[in-house]
């Protein structure tokens, strides 16, 4: 295979080098195949990377060598890429963002395998002069951008799998069903789910505090199931809620994105079926060329992500005294 190939990817001309290098090597599973999967689930993928941050882990050496994350446009960028600068806690740094499936293709050129974003969009955001966008911290922040999205996630400890995360999941979107969500699960690709829900724009903070409360509740309705203490130890044997992912500065892995694990795997919406018919780990891994199939024959399962009018989180309850 040839060391570089020039191709055209949405009206952009695109160097795609190495093609034929193993990323996955216990698969023999290769940058060419990696590229090929981003390039046909972009469309679908696009929505939900669309307008976000974009954190990605690349592994340029493939999964057994050791990643890096990358948040900062890479020496050698293409001077078409959007990008958008953001304060946080370490300082300005300037996010790449994937709009279009040029970036996208980009990406996967660059074995970042795995794409990571926040809950919240650029465009609610009220920049300050300079163009730089102002995360908040434990209090409002004047322009702050405001979360579309909420997401619980379940992560298993010591001793549970993914086959307990999809019961957790099933608690878990009983509860948001009641406060008027409409969830949506995903597998992490890896051990976890998380169980997302399209929101009425709001601030991080407020869908941070709705998860946090909803773990309490779920902890103390389900003692021996749930955890909601960050202690490794206190969490053996039970699914952690982990609603740390709702704080602006924090992200997960997108809907579609693959994971860099040892064998090639992907976030993989699902349906509430498979999630209470599952007996088995492997039944819900998925490989690449499986969403695909997925895609084309269930359509996109994270749909509800992407509804017009979403509902606002329910008030949280008033303080006693």
């Amino acid at each position: 295979m040839a060391a570089e190939i020039l191709v055209r990817v949405g009206g952009r001309t695109l160097s795609l080098s190495n093609l034929d290098k193993v990323l996955y090597p216990a698969a023999g599973y290769t940058k060419a195949e990696v590229i090929s999967y981003y390039t046909q689930i972009a469309p679908t993928l696009l929505p939900y990377v669309r307008d976000r941050a974009l954190t990605r882990v690349r592994f340029p050496d493939g999964v057994r060598s050791q990643p890096f994350y990358e948040k900062n446009p890479p020496n050698g960028s293409p001077d078409w890429l959007r990008t958008v600068r953001v304060n946080t806690s370490d300082g300005i740094v300037t996010y790449v963002v994937a709009d279009d499936e040029p970036t996208v293709v980009w990406l996967a050129n660059l074995a970042a395998l795995e794409l990571h974003v926040p809950q919240w969009t650029i465009a609610s955001a009220r920049p300050d002069p300079n163009g730089i966008v102002g995360l908040p911290e434990h209090g409002p922040r004047d322009g702050e951008p405001l979360a579309d999205r909420v997401v619980v996630d379940l992560d298993p400890g010591e001793g549970m799998t993914i086959v307990e995360c999809a019961r957790a999941a099933l608690l878990v979107a009983g509860q948001m069903a009641a406060d008027g969500l409409l969830p949506v699960a995903q597998t992490s690709g890896s051990k976890g789910i998380q169980v997302y829900a399209a929101l009425r724009p709001c601030r991080s903070r407020d869908s941070w505090g709705y998860v946090k409360r909803m773990g309490r509740q779920l902890r103390d309705a389900y003692p021996d199931f749930f955890v909601a203490t960050m202690s490794k130890a206190q969490r053996a044997g039970r699914v952690y809620v982990d609603y740390n992912q709702n704080l602006a500065a924090r992200n997960t892995v997108a809907p579609y994105s693959m994971r860099g694990r040892e064998l090639p795997s992907v976030a993989t919406p699902v349906s509430w079926e498979e999630l209470g018919s599952v007996a088995r780990p492997d039944d819900l891994r998925f490989t690449p060329e499986q969403v695909l199939d997925r895609v084309a024959g269930l359509g996109d399962l994270a749909a509800d992500l992407l509804i017009a009018d979403p509902p606002a989180l329910p008030d949280p309850p008033e303080e006693n005294g």
